[in-house]
């Protein structure tokens, strides 16, 4: 691990003092999803509340040496009963977020997102990387790579709102917020310099609110001073971006594993917009991404719980 790797330890030492959070895990029936939630639950930032076969968890847990007879289980036969059962704990508030276990993420969105019975609230849900960038002075969120494919303006919109209300919570009280595109300059020819420049007028008049909005910025312009200066961009954001509004959901999540593959970066992540907190694990992450996801959700719990953002440590280098 590099020495300048410092993020994520910030964030789960953020949540000792904080108590443990009930969360639905749907469906943790293989070894990794599992013991996501029990190295969560044994750091003290979640109870799990194990939701898929009963049969399933206990032989993955047997085959990690992990006892869960401790834990709280809710017996569902498929993964579709087990994302269904979940969201259902969510929604009668037993449990105050949601976890992915080793479910497809299409199946348990699927019941998020249902009118009746799904944990839809009034924005428009979205996903924020939690990114540690060794070469990044502090950390950098970037959305949305994960739910929304081609989103509007509208949906972009409420994407950077998302966001910034998630950065004051891990403490950064006025996020510097780059809508990034190709190019610097607003054209017809490319629609997310257009869409970049309308949020930034959408900020002006108080549509969106709490941060700094600028765009259209290219991605060596958003995060390098350098760069910003050598094209002669007179920006508050330029070159110290705290969060990146990617234009489609392909190009976030090609930035976001680029970061993470070629650059060393760790990553983290959450859904943002529903009635609660959603956590979307990956076989392919390690451990301490997904603990910090847990920690950014237990604080986005808290800080709903106390109706007002948490105040502290924003993740730069100090």
């Amino acid at each position: 691990m590099r020495e300048n790797h410092h993020v994520f330890e910030h964030l789960i030492a953020r949540c000792r003092d904080l108590d443990p959070i009930a969360v639905a895990v749907a469906y943790p029936t293989d070894e990794v999803s599992l013991l996501g939630a029990l190295e969560a639950a044994q750091q003290r930032l979640i109870v799990p509340v194990l939701v898929g076969p009963s049969s399933l968890m206990r032989a993955a847990a047997k085959s990690i040496g992990q006892d869960i007879s401790a834990c709280r289980t809710v017996d569902a036969d498929s993964a579709e009963a087990a994302a269904a059962e979940a969201v259902a704990l969510c929604r009668t508030a037993e449990c105050a977020a949601l976890m992915k276990g080793s479910l497809h993420t299409d199946t348990l969105m699927h019941e998020v997102m249902k009118a009746d019975t799904g944990l839809r609230g009034a924005r428009r849900i979205s996903h924020v990387f939690v990114m540690d960038v060794p070469n990044y002075s502090k950390l950098l969120l970037i959305t949305d790579a994960a739910i929304n494919i081609y989103p509007s303006l509208e949906e972009k919109a409420d994407i950077v709102q998302n966001a910034i209300e998630l950065a004051h919570v891990l403490g950064i009280e006025q996020p510097k917020v780059a809508i990034l595109s190709a190019v610097e300059t607003v054209t017809t020819k490319i629609a997310s310099t257009i869409d970049a420049a309308a949020l930034c007028k959408m900020a002006e008049r108080g549509q969106i609110h709490g941060g700094v909005v600028d765009g259209p910025l290219a991605f060596d312009n958003a995060v390098s001073i350098r760069a910003a200066r050598i094209k002669h961009i007179v920006s508050p954001v330029a070159g110290q971006a705290d969060i990146l509004v990617v234009p489609d959901l392909e190009s976030g999540n090609m930035l976001a594993k680029q970061l993470e593959y070629l650059a060393e970066a760790e990553a983290a992540g959450i859904v943002l917009g529903a009635r609660v907190p959603i956590v979307l694990t990956s076989r392919a992450d390690g451990a301490k991404a997904r603990l910090a996801s847990c920690a950014v959700m237990s604080m986005l719990v808290h800080a709903r719980r106390k109706g007002e953002p948490a105040r502290g440590h924003g993740g730069g280098t100090e």
